[in-house]
């Protein structure tokens, strides 16, 4: 038991020295657990010997959830909303198509049966979240046209699309199975998966705003349980589980929930320890002498994914949007088939209907070429296909506001006998270019307004520079619209929650620290000092 302990430490610790690895050399981090998994397994120095394909599908399966989760927490729709048409026709059309022709291929050029073919093309049909997350963040992507928020999208979404044809040609294989079976399969897959999602978001925001759980870190606890309870409920009445769980992230992940950057931490680990859990599994259960029985397959499918269908495909549906030509290469270039394309062919391999562990061995090959070499050059491509923008920042794609932001806060203790005991806010003459965003009194944050009182024993917390987190108080985004009643009026004059204080405006490129008669303009980002819930800041 020792041994195994110590074993599983050196393991997520090479893991870990992999990941810092993999960014200096511009190589994927996935691609280096997978490189792990193979070091540790029966091939390998180890010889670890490992078959279990069965239990390697049920742990893949559950990690896969938090991926999927987490795919759509860390999505900010306001970021993702004007491409979000485009992102879903390619994670819906876009695999159906994808898969389509791949399944073709295998049956008209390598010679499989038709439904073999599909299936395999449905294994593939999706992108891969946690490679293109990965890319995008770690080489710091800034692509014009909104191409990051497209991919993040299409890639944290396609994968239900994926799993639903995979369960369905599964499905189709099956001797007893008629049509109407297999319609009200997918019918119901789309319903209780969308309706899951939907419920299980809104209940956990509920519940996030209005109970006090206590104790810190019970919220991270209770959106694990979110997020397994989402694909378990709808997959238990024949919905797609992978889509209610994805659909929950990202109505949760969009809403305006306390503690919301603490969570986005923990998730942010937690879903880079899912990854290193499933891509060393995956590397420990291959078996890199047989390998080279599927090889050649395995590289004509790669070749025809990468150089005909994701390409045909992402013509078909972005040339009507008018998507720049160097975009839509480098939208098909970035189509990494990954760990879902894996888990979903190991559903397959343990299927009574297929049972074939040849599945497994071709898609682990597409994967690989896959990441080593999309992957890889990735970043070369968008900068020789002129996609670089300099002007964006690939994270504000994501939800984890405190990345980017330029607010700092500091903290100044109001003692008996300081000038401002005793003063109203109004009074006080103010640094240029600061504000008093908030007053911490007796462990509750306080938003100050004009008239507000300062108090011996009180904390004053002055906004000048790049946000750091304080008790009972979070940043949040507010963009002014041309239609926004906000627009054209003066700070003084805007109707703002109670709780809430404007102590940032982003226009056009910089930063505004605004006073009462700063005029709103259409345009502007607004990040605001909310207040949170009693029982939350008083803990």
């Amino acid at each position: 038991m020792n041994l195994i302990l110590l074993l599983c430490a050196v393991i997520m610790i090479a893991c870990i020295a992999g990941n810092k690895l993999s960014g200096r050399l511009g190589i994927p981090t996935l691609l280096l657990f997978i490189a792990l998994g193979m070091l540790f397994g029966s091939d390998g120095i180890f010889r670890i010997q490992f078959e279990d394909y069965a239990f390697s599908e049920k742990v893949c399966s559950a990690a896969l959830i938090i991926i999927m989760f987490y795919g759509g927490f860390g999505t900010k729709w306001s970021t993702a909303k004007p491409v979000a048409v485009q992102s879903v026709l390619l994670s819906t059309l876009g695999v159906l198509i994808t898969a389509g022709l791949t399944g073709l291929f295998c049956h008209f050029v390598l010679g499989v049966s038709l439904l073999e073919g599909m299936l395999i093309g449905s294994v593939l049909g999706s992108t891969d979240a946690a490679s293109v997350f990965s890319i995008l963040r770690s080489q710091r992507l800034n692509l014009k046209y909104g191409t990051a928020p497209m991919l993040e999208i299409e890639s944290g979404s396609n994968d239900p699309c994926a799993y639903m044809l995979t369960v369905t040609i599964l499905s189709a294989m099956g001797s007893s199975v008629s049509a109407g079976s297999i319609a009200w399969s997918v019918f119901a897959q789309l319903l209780f998966g969308i309706g899951g999602g939907i419920l299980a978001a809104y209940a956990a925001g509920w519940v996030l705003r209005s109970t006090n759980l206590s104790s810190d870190g019970f919220e991270s606890i209770f959106l694990v349980a979110v997020a397994l309870a989402s694909y378990a409920l709808p997959a238990l009445l024949g919905g797609n589980g992978y889509l209610s769980a994805y659909i929950a992230g990202i109505l949760l992940g969009n809403q305006e929930i306390p503690g919301k950057k603490s969570l986005v931490n923990f998730f942010d680990a937690f879903n880079g320890m899912m990854q290193m859990l499933i891509f060393f599994l995956l590397g420990l259960l291959v078996s890199p002498s047989q390998l080279h029985q599927v090889f050649l397959p395995a590289v004509l499918i790669a070749l025809f994914l990468t150089v005909i269908a994701r390409p045909a495909t992402v013509a078909l549906l972005l040339t009507p949007f008018k998507a720049p030509l160097n975009q839509q290469m480098i939208v098909s270039w970035a189509g990494l088939r990954g760990a879902a394309s894996i888990v979903f062919s190991i559903t397959a391999a343990v299927s009574p209907e297929y049972g074939k562990e040849s599945i497994f061995q071709i898609v682990f090959c597409v994967v690989l070429l896959s990441l080593l070499f999309q992957g890889t050059l990735l970043p070369l491509a968008s900068r020789k296909l002129d996609m670089i923008d300099d002007s964006e920042n690939v994270l504000k794609t994501f939800n984890d506001y405190s990345e980017e932001s330029s607010i700092r806060f500091i903290q100044l203790e109001i003692g008996e006998g300081h000038p401002w005991s005793g003063s109203r806010i109004r009074d006080i003459a103010s640094i240029p270019g600061t504000l008093i965003a908030a007053v911490i009194r007796n462990g509750s944050a306080i938003i100050p307004k004009g008239d507000t009182l300062l108090e011996a024993g009180d904390s004053v917390i002055i906004g000048g520079e790049e946000y750091r987190d304080q008790d009972g108080i979070e940043l949040t985004e507010l963009h002014v619209g041309p239609d926004s009643r906000l627009a054209g009026k003066k700070l003084k004059a805007a109707d703002l929650r109670r709780d809430s204080l404007i102590v940032l405006i982003q226009r056009d490129g910089s930063d505004i620290i605004p006073d009462g008669d700063t005029v709103i303009e259409s345009g502007d980002l607004l990040v605001l000092f909310t207040k949170r819930r009693p029982e939350a800041a008083a803990r």
